[in-house]
């Protein structure tokens, strides 16, 4: 039943998005584009807004949003049980599983900050 409400948010969203773009493309432009400056996306010059702002809302970014959106289901934590196994990235780029860097019976610690 998530699943189904989860499709049709997303489904609905995409559908907006690209009706928007082809009503009013100047104005979903700046929109993406004021998106991408608080991920700092476009602030790489060899990355502009040609490359990447007509993929929003293409039937990829649904089947890509849908996938996240569905994995994030299973990665649900409750107290006194186990931790959910979500995907990490390391500094090298590889994608590994969380648990993953458990050792014996040693807890695993993650640690999260921010250094500004």
């Amino acid at each position: 039943l998530k699943k189904i409400l989860i499709f049709l948010q997303v489904t609905a969203s995409v559908i907006m998005g690209k009706t928007l773009m082809i009503l009013f493309p100047n104005a979903m432009k700046r929109h993406i584009l004021k998106q991408g400056e608080k991920s700092r996306m476009n602030q790489n010059p060899k990355f502009s807004y040609e490359n990447w702002g007509p993929t929003f809302f293409s039937f990829k970014y649904l089947l890509f949003v849908l996938k996240v959106k569905w994995k994030r289901l299973e990665d649900e934590a409750y107290e006194g049980h186990p931790a959910p196994n979500t995907p990490v990235v390391t500094f090298t780029g590889e994608v590994r599983s969380l648990l993953d860097f458990t050792r014996g019976n040693r807890p695993l610690i993650l640690n999260f900050g921010s250094c500004t």
